[in-house]
């Protein structure tokens, strides 16, 4: 079993989102090292020399049965561990959401950490006043980022042995790097400076911003955007189809298919502007924000200005005012946003539900499939009413992320580490929603019979244009007077044709409203539809800025 977890590892099949992916974020850079190496590859680029071999195993396999045996509640990739899973993410939807694995789940949190750990000592090497640290070779460097770049799922599980033992786990990463470490004598020489002069918030902080950025811009988003060209596809096909609406659920003027699943296109692709404008802010400036122990260590030391370089090399904005812990605003921002994203989906969900009701979708059936254990009949729309349920409790979930992490208590406190553990939840569900959604669209089968019918049984739907007329030629009262004919009343192709032809109208005017048919009212509804991709930008939306 190959241990060591990668974005690449967890991917499905090739999809038209691993398409869009390659497409819309080949030119982002990306903060982890290059996954995409092969093992030949990485031992081939791994130092050589005796001095800077790691002390672990060469192997970076570690067999299934011993990570069962070890850690069975780390092992839930086969149905027969995923069966006793307390979260329906990690068992029932695991084949859906565990592209999200590598980023956050313990292993990810882990490499997370690592990664800052080395990035902050080969940082320090790089201060000339701080002498104890010299600068390091490049196949330290090498032995260093190595480490990130092989850590595997038995490095994990070794780091979780630790923290059984310290309880912390920012200190935990910290003891095995020393051991990880204590066989390159370059290396050797500054273990204590694993960790120095930062507080485990600093480390954390950076880990978690990391984590979230990457999951976003390499996972979520794609699907985000995937939605958005599976709607916009669905609103130009259709454009040219007549549709009644309904305002107050009752029949009103004419749209066509396409244009009403254009709202819904626009809206999301809007909120994917939103997040362009968005960055993660990290801090790395102590136990309470002020380097009390960076300036009486090396008092001719700019901190602030390292720290801000430290934060922005791994892509992330740096915070210059903080306490012990990072004020998390940005990132209630954020999910604020993807919030203001699952909304517009959630109301997207519900209106096909309700038009799939009224007849004007149909759903391709699969002959294996049951639609109900009783009546055989049905085919119910079950991937709204699951993309629906998602997008419900990811919704509560980073509602209560965005309200709680900001609040902070004085110089800082530990509440929101355990908070912003939820943060797999409220990304996993949006995902199984997202997915949900995609799903059910292709599913769909427009039933113009059934929309056309609905058409030519709502007559009333023109009395707009006849009052509107009369206004225009001068008839006074002419609103009460459609009003009095129709209003609660059955309204029928023939009892307005009568009405029009008694009308004192121009022989022009009264001739067009005699062609006119609900199915012909629909207005400039086919050519907003059409103009779509005008309006739409998903190139330079859903991506998390400052790289």
């Amino acid at each position: 079993m190959e241990t060591r977890a990668s974005p690449s590892s967890f991917s499905s099949s090739t999809s038209l989102s691993t398409v869009i992916r390659r497409r819309r974020c080949s030119s982002r850079v990306s903060i982890l090292p290059d996954r995409t190496s092969s093992p030949s590859a990485l031992r081939s680029n791994f130092p050589s020399s005796l001095c800077c071999r790691a002390s672990m195993s060469n192997s970076t396999r570690t067999s299934e049965t011993e990570i069962k045996e070890s850690y069975p509640e780390e092992f839930i990739d086969s149905k027969k561990f995923s069966i006793m899973s307390l979260s329906p993410l990690d068992g029932r939807y695991l084949p859906k959401v565990k592209n999200l694995r590598p980023f956050f789940s313990k292993y990810g949190r882990i490499r997370s950490r690592i990664m800052v750990e080395i990035k902050w000592l080969i940082k320090l090497s790089e201060i000339p006043e701080v002498e104890e640290v010299p600068e390091l070779s490049v196949d330290a460097r090498s032995f260093l980022n190595a480490i990130v770049d092989k850590f595997s799922v038995k490095d994990a599980l070794e780091v979780k042995k630790i923290a059984e033992k310290t309880n912390h786990d920012a200190k935990a990463v910290e003891y095995f790097l020393k051991r990880k470490c204590e066989s390159c004598p370059e290396v050797a020489k500054v273990l204590e400076f694993f960790h120095s002069l930062c507080t485990s918030e600093d480390i954390n902080n950076l880990a978690y911003a990391i984590s979230l950025k990457e999951t976003l811009n390499t996972v979520i988003f794609p699907v985000m955007v995937e939605l958005c060209e599976a709607i916009s596809t669905l609103a130009k096909n259709n454009a040219h189809i007549p549709m009644l609406s309904h305002t107050h659920g009752q029949p009103a003027s004419p749209t066509t298919l396409g244009k009403e699943m254009s709202v819904f296109a626009f809206r999301l692709c809007n909120t994917g502007e939103i997040f362009s404008g968005l960055h993660i802010l990290g801090k790395f400036a102590g136990a309470d924000g002020n380097y009390n122990a960076h300036k009486f260590a090396y008092p001719n030391v700019n901190w602030p200005s390292i720290a801000e370089e430290f934060v922005t090399s791994l892509g992330i904005e740096f915070n210059a005012y903080v306490t012990q812990i990072e004020s998390h605003d940005s990132i209630a921002s954020l999910f604020h946003a993807i919030i203001g994203f699952n909304n517009i989906l959630l109301n997207f969900d519900r209106d096909i539900w309700s038009y799939i009701s009224l007849g004007y979708f149909k759903q391709i059936t699969k002959s294996t499939e049951v639609g109900s254990s009783t009546m055989p009949h049905k085919v119910n729309p079950i991937d709204f009413e699951n993309s629906e349920g998602n997008l419900g409790m990811a919704n509560k979930a980073l509602s209560e992320l965005a309200t709680r992490l900001p609040i902070l208590l004085m110089q800082g406190e530990p509440s929101d580490s355990t908070v912003l553990r939820s943060t797999a939840d409220g990304l996993g569900h949006s995902l199984l929603a997202y997915l949900s959604t995609l799903q059910g669209i292709q599913k769909l089968q427009v039933n113009e019979f059934r929309l056309y019918e609905d058409l030519e049984h709502s007559w009333e739907v023109l009395t707009e244009p006849i009052q509107i007329v009369m206004r225009k030629h001068g008839i006074l009262g002419s609103y009460e007077k459609v009003k009095d004919l129709t209003r609660g009343k059955a309204a029928t192709k023939e009892s307005l044709t009568e009405f029009i032809k008694g009308l004192d109208l121009p022989e022009k005017a009264k001739s067009d409203l005699l062609d006119l048919t609900p199915s012909y009212y629909t207005g400039e509804a086919e050519a907003l539809a059409k103009s779509l991709d005008v309006t739409v930008d998903l190139l330079n939306g859903f991506k998390i800025g400052y790289n």
